[in-house]
């Protein structure tokens, strides 16, 4: 697909049909996000790929909606602490941009191959963590709900170049 179409195209899901997605596409959604760049190209990512129906059950406690649950596959996206960079001057920890990067490479993948999203942040850590058996340094970081959908991409409504781009330093006329 042409690269402003998929931008265009991309969306986030909430309506998954009962249609499975088969290993090698997964792989493909996966390779996708390998290549993402990282700082210092640490790659300071782990992706929990959950398609079994009693593993959902349980991942799904930790972010308990309905639609959530129509989602024939779920990845959870996991930092690790202690492979991340972290800028000298103030400790700025990048695991968070690094994944970022990763997970749009990955929602751009399944956007092309014809599968529906979703970034999930707001769920119960404590659950997940639980759920996944994660040591202390790793931390999910999103989940995301994935499948074939019928829905269709709504009109993005974004805020005009002019009020988000500065020139030379940052005015706020």
């Amino acid at each position: 697909m042409e690269f402003d179409m998929l931008i265009r195209k991309r969306f986030s899901v909430r309506s998954f049909t009962n249609q499975k997605v088969d290993r090698n596409t997964l792989l493909e959604l996966l390779e996708a996000a390998r290549m993402a760049p990282s700082a210092a190209n640490f790659q300071p990512w782990h992706f929990i790929v959950i398609t079994e129906p009693d593993y959902l059950a349980e991942i799904q406690q930790a972010y308990p909606r309905a639609w959530f649950k129509e989602a024939p596959v779920c990845i959870v996206v996991c930092s690790d602490h202690l492979l991340s960079w972290k800028r000298k001057p103030d400790g700025k920890d990048y695991a968070d941009v690094d994944l970022a990067i990763a997970i749009d490479h990955l929602m751009l993948k399944a956007t092309d191959l014809g599968l529906g999203t979703c970034w999930v942040c707001n769920f119960d850590v404590a659950i997940a963590r639980k759920k996944l058996q994660l040591p202390d340094h790793i931390e999910p970081l999103a989940m995301i709900p994935l499948g074939y959908t019928e829905s269709q991409a709504p009109v993005k409504v974004r805020k005009p170049l002019s009020e988000i781009v500065h020139w030379e330093k940052f005015s706020s006329e």
